[in-house]
């Protein structure tokens, strides 16, 4: 157990010298009983008003804003947001303090642009689930799915997120930020969900305007990456009623020398075997599934909408079983709750006995948004660890250099031990030939 209690620790620094031990935090006590209930309940629960502009009626609305969806180290992720409609500006309730889906927001002096402006007007979507404990779903027009990330930090060029907002609302995510861009408070992340519009059409627009399938740079012939995933969960409730990433994944696999991964904490992925093994037939596909801690309760705590993980270890095995290529992110380690000694060897043993072909893990990363709500957490169910978090989290998003490195290394171990491969889309060696991308280099020469 680490010695922080008793010794108080300096102030956080990038560059302090931290014991040798990996585990920094001392383990505290699990609560008696795990935190069962969903996101808190919306006050007032109802349709939401669709809040439009003079002479402008939902239907109307054509003019769609692009969403970014990258990860925290995708640069330019606001500024794409708000710039994708740059001649629309326009006032939701002209003349009068307007309530942005239940929250209010700003004068009419100061409208509302681009997908703050498009979330506000975004019209409320019929849903069969008749549990008090739902979210509010939204139907967001948006003009863009296939959105790029420009950043050498994450291993791939293009994101799709068919949702904006996750369900599983778990404590650590640091998507929330995402929801700022709307005009709403982050904590609002797994209570108002944004169905975005016409997905197949959209992205196969996309895919024909910007993909390239051969990446800038890349003289083995790779193919640009698209990750499915990185900022909502594509297997959140939602996608029983809307099938977003349904007919995403659909759209991709008529297509061929693609490179594709996904990711996500839902078994409900399964239930796209079919189409999933058409996209690995005809492109580079890798599934990924987030598992951060074997125990259920633990997992309740942090996940408190999400699939437990046996049911998630499950899925690996029929992914598996169904010649897909499967790995798993134990993402984030949680500094003094999933970082015990042998808890993440666990974890890596049970994947990869179900068939995980990978596995990575990297330490909790909080941005301000997520921060406002991880941290009162913290200090309601683990109060012995929020001073430590405070001193480590209250400057920056991340856990101290030393800390990091010392997990990196016990992660690269559990990897030799077990035989973990990196993942496919970080190696990816043979040439991926395009017709399409053929024809259009000859027409350019």
């Amino acid at each position: 157990m680490s010695s922080f209690l008793s010794n108080p620790a300096p102030a956080v620094s990038n560059r302090r010298r931290l014991a040798s031990q990996p585990q920094l935090f001392p383990v505290g006590p699990q609560p008696t009983e795990p935190n069962m209930h969903g996101p808190k309940q919306v006050a007032g629960r109802g349709p939401a008003p669709i809040a439009i502009g003079p002479g402008e009626s939902a239907s109307q609305m054509n003019v769609h804003a692009g969403a970014t969806g990258c990860p925290p180290p995708c640069s330019g992720a606001a500024t794409a947001s708000a710039s994708a409609e740059p001649a629309a500006v326009a006032r939701c309730g002209e003349g009068e303090k307007t309530h942005h889906h239940g929250i209010q927001v700003r004068d009419a002096e100061a409208p509302l642009v681009g997908i703050a402006r498009l979330a506000a007007c975004s019209p409320s979507a019929e849903s069969g689930r008749k549990s008090e404990q739902r979210p509010e779903y939204f139907f967001l027009p948006v003009r863009s799915i296939l959105n790029k990330c420009d950043s050498n930090r994450v291993p791939f060029e293009w994101t799709i997120n068919p949702y904006r907002g996750c369900e599983f609302a778990c404590k650590y995510c640091y998507a929330r930020y995402t929801h700022e861009y709307m005009e709403l408070d982050g904590s609002e992340f797994e209570r108002k969900i944004f169905v975005k519009q016409h997905p197949a059409e959209l992205l196969a627009r996309d895919v024909e305007r910007k993909y390239s399938y051969q990446r800038a740079g890349a003289e083995d012939g790779r193919p640009e990456h698209i990750a499915i995933g990185t900022a909502t969960d594509p297997y959140q409730p939602a996608e029983k009623e809307y099938k977003v990433t349904r007919a995403c994944l659909e759209e991709l696999a008529k297509r061929e020398g693609l490179s594709v991964s996904v990711i996500t904490k839902s078994n409900q992925i399964v239930r796209d075997i079919d189409v999933l093994q058409r996209i690995a037939a005809r492109s580079e596909l890798s599934l990924n599934i987030t598992v951060t801690t074997l125990r259920t309760r633990l997992a309740r705590l942090l996940e408190p909408r999400a699939p437990r993980p046996d049911l998630r270890i499950e899925a690996i095995r029929q992914l598996k079983a169904a010649g897909l290529r499967v790995g798993v992110s134990a993402s984030p380690l949680i500094p003094g709750i999933t970082d015990r000694e042998g808890d993440l060897e666990e974890v890596a043993a049970a994947v990869k006995e179900a068939g995980a072909e990978w596995f990575f893990s990297g330490v909790l990363f909080l941005m301000p948004s997520s921060a406002k709500t991880f941290l009162p957490f913290i200090r309601e169910k683990f109060p012995k660890l929020a001073r430590q978090y405070e001193q480590w989290y209250s400057r920056n998003g991340y856990a101290p250099e030393e800390y990091r490195r010392k997990i990196a290394e016990r992660v690269a171990k559990i990897r030799v031990k077990h035989g973990f491969h990196t993942r496919p889309f970080e190696e990816l060696q043979r040439r991926v030939q395009s017709p399409q991308l053929s024809l259009a280099w000859n027409t350019a020469a």
